[in-house]
């Protein structure tokens, strides 16, 4: 039998561990991801604080005004509520919006 003939009769390495690519293709990726995110996973900075020795909440708007809405539609509107206080803001009551019907 030629040299040829028994090559061909041996399991090639690369079939020993079908797996291992795969595995280290994903670890890659996974590596990289986290790179990329990294910089986005982190919580956004902290206010600067304005009020020493309590907490204090600081709304970006005071009004939100919606014009005129027609009765059964739905509108929706958000605002931006921060402590700028230097200890925790804990909320004893469950806190509420007024809303108000204009003229």
């Amino acid at each position: 039998m030629s040299k040829k003939g028994k090559r061909f009769g041996r399991k090639s390495k690369r079939t020993r561990y079908p797996w291992l690519f795969p595995l280290i293709v994903g670890m890659v990726l996974i590596g990289l991801a986290f790179f990329v995110l990294r910089g986005k996973l982190v919580a956004q900075p902290l206010a600067a604080i304005e009020v020493q020795g309590a907490a204090s909440l600081k709304v970006d708007q005071e009004q939100i005004d919606m014009g005129d809405v027609k009765l059964g539609r739905m509108v929706e509107a958000s605002f931006r509520l921060t402590n700028v206080g230097d200890q925790p803001l804990r909320f004893t009551k469950p806190p509420y919006i007024e809303v108000l019907e204009g003229c």
